[in-house]
């Protein structure tokens, strides 16, 4: 649980970096499940030619010669599906793993200081593997891959949350720095409003409605956390280091309030009326998604947020 300073730093900032949340019984087990989903890309890629032999390559190293050779790791390492069309065979990752990290205890006794003990697993969540910025293509735009720009988690859901209770905590895989590209937030008023979002090189704050001088970057290490409200502004600086940076950011929300992505599956994580509805077996949660995954992909494409590039703010 949140201590007391640690809560009234949350309510007045919007905002909370705590230190060695996660150990190493759930980040190890989490490494080993990226690193074998790795190798098996890696393999079907160097049979299929579109990649050297792996020779002394690391994860990270194949993670990188991936990138070069235009190949796209991040979706089928994704917790989520993706924003744009879903095909019936589009992939993503759901392991043992992973699924303890979203379930940790220590994550979700922070989230109920927060939110209370009716804590449900929201469906908007994402795995982040960023290569050295030098590293990327010119005009690589992906949030998840490269810098992210200034956006509140609140505004790129559908508005049907508009009013849920809810907290997104960003954990690191790997030391978050400022060098290799840490969470950076601003400061929530008081009355936060939701600023006008534009479809731009993500979707993101649109040009004028933020200032970001009170910016703050949040480095933490590996297993540290930073907790932030859905109003919370915030993004991500750039990778300027030479290694990569990994990190998952997860939301939670109350119970039985809208997860504003109600086409993608949610859990009960935590329940202190009714225990019995948690869910504890990581292969329901990936069914889950393989059926959400199959009924979306045979419907017409929904749109995960409700900005419009031609929105007056956007010209």
């Amino acid at each position: 649980m949140l201590t007391d300073t640690q809560f009234s730093a949350f309510r007045r900032d919007g905002f909370l970096a705590v230190e060695g949340v996660i150990g190493e019984e759930t980040l190890a087990p989490l490494r080993d499940e990226y690193r074998n989903l790795m190798d098996r890309l890696y393999a079907g890629w160097e049979a299929g030619g579109m990649v050297g032999p792996a020779g002394g390559n690391d994860f990270w190293g194949k993670l990188q010669a991936a990138y070069d050779a235009g190949l796209d790791w991040f979706q089928p390492m994704d917790i989520s599906l993706p924003g744009d069309t879903i095909q019936a065979d589009t992939p993503m990752h759901f392991g043992p793993a992973v699924f303890g990290l979203v379930t940790a205890p220590a994550i979700l006794d922070a989230v109920e200081s927060l939110i209370g003990p009716e804590i449900t697993s929201n469906p908007i969540q994402h795995v982040r593997i960023k290569p050295p910025a030098r590293t990327l293509k010119p005009g690589e735009i992906r949030a998840h891959v490269g810098g992210t720009d200034w956006h509140q988690d609140r505004a790129v859901a559908h508005e049907e949350a508009d009013s849920t209770r809810m907290v997104t905590v960003w954990v690191a895989v790997t030391d978050a720095t400022v060098e290799n590209g840490c969470l950076q937030c601003v400061p929530k008023a008081p009355a936060q409003e939701m600023l006008p979002h534009c479809p731009q090189r993500q979707t993101a704050i649109a040009p004028g409605f933020l200032d970001v001088a009170d910016a703050r970057p949040l480095p933490v290490k590996a297993g540290g956390v930073v907790i932030f409200d859905p109003m919370t502004p915030h993004g991500s600086l750039d990778n300027t280091s030479d290694g990569f940076r990994w990190s998952f950011d997860l939301r939670y929300n109350v119970t039985g309030e809208p997860t504003g992505r109600s086409h993608f599956p949610e859990f009960v994580a935590r329940s202190a009326s009714a225990p019995e509805t948690v869910l504890d077996d990581w292969r329901v949660w990936k069914s889950m998604w393989e059926d959400a995954r199959a009924e979306l992909s045979a419907v017409p494409h929904i749109p995960i947020h409700r900005w419009r590039a031609d929105s007056p703010v956007c010209a």
